[in-house]
């Protein structure tokens, strides 16, 4: 069992999403940065679907009631157990009565901790991913308790890797074109080639961007949309979908982010400069 002293400013559990369900508007949700929250689950030996925890900006501080392993990966958050700071990629035990905490973040701004066996909690439409009011919370409360398996053996004598995912922290956001792209004229397609910023609006939902695109009259069907996908509003507005975003929508659809785009738009917030990279 897990106990939660403190809930973080925006911890969720979340797996790798709800699907089958876009069809009566129910979104996707789950981990925003895949590539991080895969490499918990594999060094851990978990089942790569293992729900396990999304910590954004500032970390929640949690007591280990059993004995267990964890894993800390993507944003580095200054990790701790009772105080000692501890790496990420790294596979650590954890004993009874261990307090994990968290401090400021120094790169990237989700970090994830996968335990051994997963977190336990009740599947909702295939899925424990947070996103109320499917479930009954948004994000983790302070004193709440989270199910895991007690685990004391010895996991590939604890192993620590050095990934090679720089990737998650350059302003580089893999694209390809979206299904409306030809829709923009030679200008526009040039403007997208500039640097943008994230604005303030940034969420789970979706990213919008500061620098715009002139206005323009476009206008198509109401059609689906998938996480990463950009819409063009028409002030110009740049508006970048994530994982909890609706199932469908009205603004051209000009790009798509890739599944590492998604993982590296992520790891961005209020301020931070990005390029969309097309492949």
């Amino acid at each position: 069992m897990i106990k939660v002293q403190k809930p973080g400013l925006f911890t969720t559990v979340q797996d790798m999403g709800r699907f089958g369900y876009r069809n009566i508007g129910v979104p996707v949700s789950g981990v925003m940065d895949v590539c991080s929250a895969t490499l918990g689950n594999r060094l851990l030996n978990n089942d790569s679907r293992a729900a396990l925890l999304e910590i954004t900006m500032a970390g929640p501080q949690l007591q280990f009631t059993a004995a267990t392993h964890i894993v800390i990966t993507g944003a580095l958050m200054q990790a701790a157990i009772n105080g000692v700071s501890i790496p990420n990629n790294r596979v650590i035990r954890v004993q009874q009565g261990d307090v994990l905490s968290f401090g400021r973040p120094e790169r990237g701004i989700r970090a994830y901790m996968a335990v051994k066996g997963g977190i336990k909690s009740a599947l909702i439409m295939n899925s424990q991913s947070y996103y109320f009011p499917l479930t009954n919370f948004a994000h983790l409360q302070k004193g709440q308790e989270l199910d895991c398996e007690v685990f004391d053996g010895n996991i590939n004598d604890l192993i620590e890797i050095k990934p090679n995912n720089d990737f998650l922290f350059s302003s580089a956001i893999t694209v390809y074109a979206g299904p409306e792209y030809e829709m923009l004229n030679r200008e526009e397609k040039e403007l997208l080639k500039q640097t943008f910023s994230v604005s303030t609006l940034n969420n789970r939902m979706a990213y919008q961007l500061e620098e715009q695109l002139p206005p323009n009259n476009y206008s198509i069907i109401t059609s689906g949309t998938l996480p990463g996908t950009v819409q063009l509003t028409p002030s110009g507005r740049l508006i970048v979908l994530m994982k909890d975003c609706q199932t469908t929508g009205g603004y051209p659809r000009v790009l798509q982010l890739s599944v590492s785009g998604i993982c590296t738009l992520a790891q961005k917030k209020y301020g931070d400069r990005i390029v969309f990279k097309m492949e």
